[in-house]
């Protein structure tokens, strides 16, 4: 039987002959053997972290000595000076009809020791505004270091808005006793 010029065609176009592999591109040879593959790719990561480890430990620089360390540090520590306000003692709100007081120690931080005498002349203004706030209170706004913080906050705020035109830099509280 003679071969008919249609399947011919047939089998050249659709399927390849028997025993002969279709022909693949690049991809296709690379994903065929993938071993290579995962070899490279595991290559390029250890290159990677090994880079990445070099730079983590040895790219510090050079460790600083005694000498360099002090140099970096100023000469004269900055101007910073302490102002003690008198004790504070107020009642609070509770939530039972249980009284509740609060006894309240602070210091506030000042740029410069001039300042203490400009604080000093406004030291009545500074405790009417801390009574004012601190009689609003109630016992479960103190709980907690959030309550904390946001009491050293609000007095913060309080003290250079009334104390102007001196900066009070922060408040630091010495005591605080909630009974």
């Amino acid at each position: 039987m003679a071969k008919t010029e249609s399947e011919d065609t047939e089998k050249k176009e659709g399927e390849a002959a028997e025993g002969e592999q279709p022909k693949k591109g690049l991809i296709g040879k690379l994903l065929g053997n993938k071993l290579i593959l995962f070899g490279a790719i595991g290559a390029i990561v250890l290159l990677l972290g090994g880079v990445g480890a070099y730079f983590f430990f040895f790219s510090g620089g050079e460790p600083k000595d005694g000498k360099e360390v002090a140099e970096a540090l100023p000469e004269t520590p900055p101007e910073i000076t302490f102002y003690d306000m008198p004790d504070i003692i107020v009642n609070i709100q509770s939530a039972d009809t249980a009284p509740a007081y609060l006894k309240l120690s602070v210091s506030l931080e000042l740029d410069n020791a001039e300042e203490k005498a400009g604080i000093e002349a406004l030291k009545p203004r500074i405790v009417d505004q801390f009574q004012g706030y601190l009689r609003e209170l109630r016992v479960d706004d103190l709980k907690g270091s959030a309550g904390v913080v946001r009491l050293k906050e609000e007095l913060l705020r309080r003290i250079n808005a009334s104390a102007a035109p001196y900066r009070v830099r922060d408040v630091l509280l010495k005591q605080m006793i909630v009974q």
